[in-house]
């Protein structure tokens, strides 16, 4: 019974904390204009009221601006994607077939009902990735730099990042290959031929990865490398399991993958903002091994790929 209790707990603080950021960006801009001025010298403090100088405007918090103009940018990036997929690629390559089989109608249409399914099927299993990388682009422009090392929690002080360029490329590498296996993992088990179980498989994944997502920029300038990110989601997945269920709910709602990734780039930015103003809840006794299995192909890839590199690095000397 007290686990049932546990489950429930972590489950609902961590939905509630999931929407966190829609309130935060209501007062966070004013929150960190007044810590900037408290740790200003008396002096800058007279001159900035008396004389009213341009540096205090450059000083001024604009976090809910880039916010918004980051779900916009990431929204019409993804939609202008869907257009050039559905309306320039896929008739550029029907066309294509076409020409090359246009002594035979019957062979072009054949190859084409074949191709188009699979190029279409292949779009969205790769859709959310790509999605991820510019959003991570776009939004580490700012997070870093403006938000995160003025909230970070106070236990964890300043942005600690990793102890070197090659670990940190490694470490994002690392990350992309486990997200987009995860993310392939989720679509395998929603094929399970069980009434709602694939369905509920594939929810749970999404949850997590979602989570995952949040998260990562906040580990990420805590120091954390993957496996310590991954380890702590799954040894404390009732919380992050509620924490990413709004996200995938909003997603998987639309019958539509073109709506359903634009409601993911649009929300994306203030889940960021949820994420590191929240607290996890600890303490679960049962981990949820999901990743372990994406982590292990990872682990074999990247050995296989070094061993190969070595290979060839002996043969030319």
């Amino acid at each position: 019974m007290e686990s049932v209790t546990n489950f429930s707990v972590s489950l609902i603080k961590g939905f509630i904390d999931s929407l966190r950021g829609v309130t935060v960006l209501l007062y966070l801009d004013k929150e960190i204009n007044e810590r900037a001025l408290s740790r200003s010298p008396p002096s800058e403090v007279e001159n900035s009221k008396n004389k009213q100088k341009q540096p205090k405007v450059k000083q001024e918090s604009k976090v809910l601006t880039r916010v918004l103009q980051s779900c916009i940018l990431n929204g019409f990036i993804f939609l202008l994607s869907i257009l050039i997929f559905e309306y320039a690629l896929l008739p550029a390559v029907k066309y294509l077939v076409t020409v090359v089989f246009g002594h035979n109608p019957g062979v072009a249409h054949n190859v084409w009902a074949w191709m188009q399914p699979f190029l279409s099927m292949t779009f969205r299993m790769i859709w959310v990735l790509p999605l991820f990388l510019l959003s991570k682009l776009v939004n580490s422009l700012w997070f870093q730099v403006r938000y995160c090392g003025q909230r970070l929690p106070p236990q964890t002080g300043r942005p600690q990042f990793m102890s070197s360029v090659s670990k940190i490329i490694a470490d994002s590498l690392f990350s992309l290959l486990v997200q987009a296996l995860f993310l392939v993992q989720s679509m395998l088990v929603s094929m399970l031929p069980i009434t709602y179980i694939g369905e509920l498989l594939c929810l749970v994944h999404m949850c997590l990865l979602y989570s995952l997502y949040s998260f990562e920029y906040k580990w990420f300038n805590m120091g954390w490398e993957l496996h310590k990110r991954l380890t702590f989601i799954e040894s404390n997945w009732p919380y992050f399991l509620g924490f990413g269920l709004p996200l995938a709910v909003l997603t998987q709602i639309p019958q539509s993958y073109i709506i359903s990734g634009c409601v993911f780039s649009i929300f994306f930015p203030v889940f960021i903002l949820s994420g590191n103003e929240a607290t996890p809840v600890l303490g679960n006794e049962y981990p949820l091994r999901l990743f372990s299995p994406v982590v292990a192909i990872s682990n074999g890839m990247f050995r296989f790929v070094r061993q190969g590199a070595e290979v060839v690095t002996q043969r030319n000397r």
